[in-house]
């Protein structure tokens, strides 16, 4: 199995890299975000791979980096994701992105993705909740509060604030991290309307 590949950039296609290994040119196919960050034809090139082999042919799928190629193989164990969609969700997200997006529930990040529905989207946030955030970049306190208004376990004043600022017209996952912030800085036994004139505050900032 081919796991990376170093050598020349030979030719480019729509989806699409030859990379010439030692006289050999290997055809890779890349995410639009991976493609546009190789060189010009002729320079060395560096591309983590992950090898499909089918009864009828080889495969080959090429990214920046390992992270980005774990989250390759992390979205296809998701029901509904094969390697094409996977390819259009790493094109569209940067995989700390993406990582945040899955941590916080942020549904509307993944349907920019070419093939990504409302339900695919759903799937991805529910099967992968549990492994975004060690790759995430949000606040803990926050995926921890987003968790909580899915399971509808979170405290009814904490909730009832998170759905007023959303009422307001704020996005949840910015309602939520407002939210958050108050219930830190006002303490668990905050009401709800302390928490809703502290989040504004937060997001006024």
């Amino acid at each position: 199995m081919i796991g990376k590949l170093k050598g020349l950039i030979d030719s480019y296609g729509d989806d699409w890299v030859i990379v010439d290994v030692g006289g050999v040119g290997y055809q890779v196919h890349c995410s639009p975000r991976t493609l546009q960050a190789l060189p010009a034809p002729g320079e060395a090139a560096s591309l983590s791979i992950e090898t499909y082999v089918r009864e009828d042919a080889i495969r080959l799928y090429g990214f920046s980096g390992d992270l980005e190629r774990e989250w390759f193989r992390l979205l296809q164990t998701v029901q509904g994701v094969g390697a094409r969609v996977a390819l259009a969700v790493l094109g569209t997200i940067k995989p700390a992105e993406l990582a945040t997006a899955i941590a916080l529930q942020d549904k509307t990040q993944l349907v920019r993705a070419p093939g990504v529905g409302k339900k695919v989207a759903e799937r991805i946030v529910a099967e992968l909740r549990d492994k975004a955030p060690a790759y995430a970049s949000a606040d803990p306190a926050v995926v921890h509060l987003q968790a909580d208004l899915a399971e509808k376990r979170a405290p009814q004043p904490i909730a009832d604030a998170v759905s007023a600022l959303i009422n307001l017209g704020y996005a949840q996952v910015q309602a939520s991290a407002a939210v958050a912030a108050a219930a830190r800085s006002e303490g668990e036994d905050a009401t709800t309307e302390v928490l809703i004139r502290q989040g504004l505050k937060e997001l006024a900032r």
